[in-house]
């Protein structure tokens, strides 16, 4: 018996999906076993890594100074190079149970448009916390496979994944993507759209998480039936005490209205790329949204009034990339054809 097939006994692949604010792990055979925030929350005096993931999360903000919480992923790709890797390693870890001896086969989705010095750096993040082998897919290509979209076959399937750092759009026919194009607008863009907004007309200065908590309830991409509002609690600029004002749906829908159109445009302009014979599947089949982004109310409905085509949201719009990614474990003739490292 080879040393190979001695450690394939503890054999443990994994998919990732190391997002911009979620890194999920999809382990063969047992499904997903970490979904945790992308974040880290490191000691500055020791370097120790104080928390990772949910935890760090609730730290956001709230450290005192020799405490910082950070987000190691920008835009979809690695931001901070050391702390992805610590990042990468909890993960993998916390999804084998705290087993030292594994080396798993480990397959990353990446945003279509990363360069190559971005794709070596996830590729080393992963050799780094002891992967044997390191397979790269494209998100969009992934997502489409995890929403169920018959990829395989001959006929155009539009796929539009918006996560907190990037917003992939792709049409794919045939296993293989047409056209796909990535702009760095997603949640986080949104986030950030609201705390200026709210800085600018109230003076009321907002952290990310509560700007994520806005955009989650009242957040809309087209008019709600029902007008919602919500109190936002912060701290007023002028005077530097907590407040809490009240703001409805129509107001938070103007101030991501940029954010949105600038989604929509990308999906305008894929449209305009994809050649004829699949423009006319995608006017049968229409666009599926997924990743966490396909969540903001009313988005599908915005879309549909915008390009006049069905629009659906996947099942499980912010596991999809994981859940395709993890068919890639079981399917190695398709990673071949898929994998773009």
């Amino acid at each position: 018996m080879n040393l190979r097939s001695i450690f394939s006994l503890f054999s443990s692949d994994l998919a990732i999906d190391l997002g911009t604010a979620n890194t999920l792990v999809y382990a063969k055979g047992r499904g997903i076993v970490v979904n945790e925030p992308s974040i880290v929350a490191i000691n500055k005096t020791t370097g120790d890594v104080e928390a990772v993931g949910r935890e760090a999360k609730d730290m956001v903000g709230r450290t005192p100074g020799n405490i910082v919480a950070i987000r190691p992923m920008k835009d979809g790709v690695i931001a901070d190079f050391k702390v992805t890797e610590r990042m990468l390693n909890y993960f993998i870890q916390k999804a084998h149970g705290r087993k030292m001896l594994v080396h798993p086969r480990i397959v990353i989705g990446v945003p279509s448009e990363i360069t190559q010095v971005e794709k070596r750096a996830v590729i080393d993040s992963a050799y780094r916390a002891k992967a044997s082998e390191v397979h790269l897919v494209e998100q969009a290509m992934v997502a489409a496979i995890g929403a169920g979209l018959p990829i395989t076959e001959p006929g155009g399937n539009m796929v539009v994944d918006i996560g907190g750092g990037t917003t992939d759009v792709a049409v794919i026919s045939l296993s293989g993507i047409v056209y796909a194009r990535s702009v760095r607008v997603a949640g986080n863009e949104i986030d950030e759209a609201l705390i200026q907004y709210l800085k600018r007309k109230y003076n009321l200065l907002i952290g990310e998480r509560t700007a994520e908590q806005v955009k989650i309830q009242i957040g809309s991409a087209y008019p709600l039936d029902r007008p919602i509002t919500m109190e936002i609690k912060g701290r007023n600029l002028i005077e530097g005490v907590p407040r809490t004002i009240t703001v409805d749906d129509t107001e938070i829908r103007g101030a991501i209205s940029e954010c949105v159109a600038t989604i929509l445009n990308a999906i305008r302009v894929a449209l305009e790329r994809t050649p004829p014979e699949l423009s006319a599947d995608i006017s049968d089949r229409g666009i599926v949204l997924t990743g966490g982004g396909a969540m903001l109310k009313n988005l599908d409905k915005r879309i549909r009034v915008e390009t006049g085509l069905p629009v659906s949201i996947a099942e499980d719009p912010l596991a999809s990339v994981v859940l395709g990614t993890g068919k890639m474990l079981t399917d190695f003739k398709l990673l071949r054809r898929i994998a773009i490292e």
